[in-house]
């Protein structure tokens, strides 16, 4: 759409319009570069920035409705960047409040609560009137989207066996693959952010309407068996059963992937309330303590490399780091048997250091050396 709009009723052609035309025409050729070359420097012509003249009440930029202009250009160009911060800190603070929710009000309670949230944040942000209030959408909207998405890929996992859980994992990322690849088509008939923004609403609501279904979309039998919920589990079961003609009573078939009614009885007798745990209780598990030291390996590679990357240069840090990995790997394997135990300590925490080490600057050399367009 055009940059400049007339507000003057039956003004065609607004006075400051020919102004600019003569003016453009005044100007050298050479002055893009100039002005371009300017940018930072302090030589040159000054930065010309285009704002709205209130004098004439023309040559204003493109506005919104509600007669409230963005401005996000100029002084005003960090806010582009701040909308999408503030869209990714809510994806995050989204995946962090939302995910316990999962855990304690289970799968598809928070699914359909986040499709609700993100429909109508979705709607709203169409309809935003001022960039604050659109910043405010865009976090809320973000955490509505990461609790959908998150909500969804758990429920994925636990509701498919393990062999075809790999099938179906891959098969829901070609899915958001081509959704990704067909927004800019969608962009460009809309033509509109606004247009597009209602569009993304739109969808989000037709999902809700499909998947809303506890039908299309129950709740996980293993979450409702963590929890002490095995009637509503066996209930479950015996609905997804139903169409490959599985008696979920019947537990003497063997090639039925279904937990047995006895068993369901045993944790019914066991836990008659729902029984609903916090993440924190994590921290008597071995696994976290395992995978807490694991990070901290992690931290001091990354350390290290900020002391040796920019000192010492990529390559040969990388060629370092594999060839002690490779080293320690090697000791490892031939010297179980024989090596004291300080040493076997010794060569895994080196190991782990290197490993780290290589995994993060393969990364960062990779994206140096890649082109920018197949990044």
């Amino acid at each position: 759409r055009p940059l400049f709009r007339s507000f003057l009723p039956g003004a065609w052609d607004p006075p400051c319009s020919a102004s600019l035309l003569a003016a453009s025409a005044r100007i050298p050729t050479s002055v893009p570069g100039r002005i371009s070359s300017s940018v930072g420097t302090g030589t040159g012509l000054p930065r010309l920035c285009l704002r709205p003249r209130n004098r004439l009440g023309c040559c204003l930029p493109s506005i919104l409705p509600h007669g409230t202009p963005w401005n996000l250009v100029c002084e005003d160009g960090w806010k582009v960047p701040l909308e999408q911060m503030s869209h990714l800190l809510g994806w995050l603070l989204g995946c962090v409040f939302l995910g316990a929710g999962c855990d304690r009000f289970g799968r598809r309670a928070v699914f359909v609560a986040s499709l609700v949230l993100a429909t109508g944040l979705g709607a709203s942000e169409a309809l935003a009137a001022s960039f604050p209030a659109l910043l405010t959408l865009r976090l809320l909207h973000g955490g509505a989207l990461a609790g959908f998405s998150l909500a969804l890929y758990v429920a994925r996992l636990e509701l498919c066996d393990p062999p075809r859980r790999l099938v179906f994992s891959v098969g829901a990322g070609l899915f958001s693959v081509l959704g990704t690849l067909l927004l800019p088509g969608l962009a460009l008939l809309a033509q509109d952010w606004r247009l597009l923004q209602g569009l993304s609403a739109l969808a989000t609501g037709l999902l809700l309407l499909f998947w809303g279904s506890p039908a299309l979309f129950p709740e996980s039998p293993c979450w409702l068996l963590a929890t002490g919920q095995p009637a509503r589990a066996r209930k479950i079961l015996g609905l997804s059963a139903e169409p490959g003609g599985v008696d979920p009573e019947d537990g003497s078939e063997e090639e039925s992937s279904l937990v047995p009614a006895t068993e369901l009885d045993m944790l019914g007798a066991q836990s008659p309330q729902p029984q609903y745990h916090s993440v924190l209780e994590l921290r008597h598990t071995r696994v976290v303590w395992r995978n807490g030291l694991i990070l901290g390996f992690k931290a001091a590679a990354a350390v290290l490399l900020l002391l040796t990357g920019d000192r010492w240069g990529r390559r040969p840090v990388l060629l370092l780091g594999t060839l002690v990995l490779g080293l320690a790997s090697l000791l490892l394997l031939a010297g179980t048997q024989y090596l004291p135990g300080w040493t076997m300590l010794s060569l895994s925490v080196l190991g782990l250091l290197a490993s780290h080490a290589v995994s993060a600057l393969s990364s960062v050399f990779a994206a140096e050396v890649f082109p920018t367009v197949i990044r």
